[in-house]
Order: C-alpha cells, then sequence, then structure tokens
C-alpha cells in the first residue's frame, strides 16, 4: 500500500518565506534556508516551495523587517535549499516554459508545480511530462468559490477559468500531469479546514494522486481529506509554521485513525 504523504509547503515572495491568507494577505514569516532545517529535522515526506513573487525580485529589503533574504536570484536560493534539502523537492511559480523546468530540475528540483501556464499554454504540461517524466510534472488547480461552486481561478486567484473543475483536473491528467494539487483560494490562511467537496470532485475526476492544500486548521482535517475526499497527499503551510513539533503530531493524528503514513519517529 503506497503511503500517505505529509508535505510542508511554502510560500516564497522577494526571497523570503511569508504566511498567506486568501491569497491576497501576507505576513514575513523567515529565510527559506533556515525553515528548511525544521523539515529536515522533522523528516518530512516530500516539500514544496512556490515563488508567488508578484512584482520585485528575489532580494527585496524593507525597513519593517529584520530577515535577510537568501538570494537575489530564484536559481540562486533553490541551490542553497537543494543542498540542504534531503527530500524530495518541488519547486514552482512563474513558470512559463520549459527551459525554465530544465533550470529549475539542473538546479535541484525533482518536480515541478505549474499552474496557470497549464492553462494558457497546456503543451507545457506534455513536454515537460515527456522531457522529464509525468512524476516530474505537478498541476496546481486554484480553487475559489463563486455563488456556492467551486471555480477555477489562474493568475494567482485573480482570473476565472470558463472551464468546470473536473473536466479541468481530466485535461491536466490527459496531458500528462502526474499528480495534481488542489489548493483553496477561500480557504487559504483561514484555518477552516479543506474544501473537501472540491477535493472530491477532482480526486473522483482522475486517476493520479491528488494533493490537499489551504485551510489546515488542526490535524483531523489532514484526514478528513483522505477518508472523505479521496486525497493522496495532504499539504499545508500556516499550521507547521505556528505549531511546535506540528509535523509529528499530524503524522501520529493519522497514524491512530488508521492512516498508512510513513512514521520515522519512536513510538
Amino acid at each position: 500500500m503506497l503511503k500517505i504523504r505529509v508535505i510542508p509547503v511554502l510560500f516564497l515572495m522577494n526571497g523570503l518565506i511569508v504566511r498567506s491568507e486568501g491569497f491576497a494577505k501576507f505576513q514575513i514569516i523567515g529565510n527559506p534556508i533556515d525553515e528548511l532545517e525544521r523539515y529536515s529535522h522533522w523528516l518530512a515526506d516530500e516539500l514544496v516551495y512556490v515563488d508567488i513573487t508578484r512584482e520585485g525580485g528575489h532580494d527585496i529589503r524593507r525597513e519593517d523587517h529584520r530577515v535577510k533574504s537568501a538570494g537575489d536570484d530564484i536559481l540562486a536560493i533553490l541551490r542553497q535549499i537543494a543542498r540542504s534539502c534531503f527530500m524530495p523537492l518541488t519547486f514552482g511559480g512563474r513558470i512559463n516554459s520549459l527551459e525554465q523546468v530544465d533550470a529549475f530540475i539542473r538546479n535541484g528540483a525533482d518536480k515541478v508545480l505549474i499552474n496557470t501556464a497549464a492553462h494558457r499554454n497546456p503543451a507545457l504540461v506534455t513536454e515537460v511530462a515527456e522531457t522529464h517524466g509525468s512524476q516530474a510534472m505537478v498541476a496546481g488547480i486554484d480553487v475559489k468559490r463563486i455563488d456556492g461552486a467551486p471555480v477555477v481561478h489562474i493568475d494567482q486567484g485573480r482570473t476565472a477559468v470558463a472551464d468546470g473543475l473536473a473536466d479541468y483536473a481530466r485535461r491536466l491528467e490527459s496531458l500528462g500531469a502526474g499528480e495534481i494539487l488542489v489548493n483553496s483560494i477561500d480557504r487559504d490562511g483561514a484555518a477552516e479546514g479543506y474544501d473537501l467537496a472540491a477535493l472530491r470532485i477532482v480526486a473522483e475526476a482522475v486517476s493520479i494522486p491528488v494533493v490537499a492544500c489551504g485551510g489546515v486548521g488542526g490535524f483531523g482535517d489532514f484526514c478528513e481529506a483522505v477518508d472523505e475526499a479521496g486525497a493522496s497527499a495532504v499539504a499545508a503551510g500556516n499550521v507547521f509554521h505556528f505549531t511546535e513539533h506540528s509535523y509529528k503530531r499530524a503524522k501520529r493524528t493519522m497514524r491512530n485513525r488508521g492512516l498508512a503514513v510513513r512514521y520515522p519517529y519512536p513510538s
């Protein structure tokens, strides 16, 4: 039986790790290299970094914080992360070409996460799968509810897509995506739990792994994503930033609920 993966997600903005809320509010957490040490110590299954920089470079200094960025170039940041990362590493954000993907893989990423470009240039998904293998091609779907219905959004949540959620997920699979990460814009940073209904729509539409993201407030939310929505893996950001030993506690909660997770800790 395949183990259910528990995946910390780190959002990068201008070279710093930020806490995201609703894809619109951001709080600086720290340096991406410093944060990596915690997850290595926790023996995390995988790690995802997503560059959500909207303007400017990756080494912007601001007077209202004293945290130093990891570098002034996203590939330089990736190389620093890869040197200390001993778990599978996915890197995403602002990827628009196969050349960029090649550079990310060459500089230490095991997988790439592609979202907006998968809609605007569907052939890129196929190119990545054919060049690096479908296991390296993670397709992102950001979902926001409009009049109660889950609607796919791109452009960091600013643009709605006409395609239905199930059809959109099936097309990503047919193009060559090896897995799909579903993130809820409404629940991002809200600690209200995953959008289980949206997750279920995607999980029932495709045969590839579906990763749940967005909204975790407690460790039971991980269990619900698997038990009630059919997720193959669970991901989160904020709950791991602010809760001591949270990764191990999440794994323990899932194991105690009878879920098959890798648990490399003394009982």
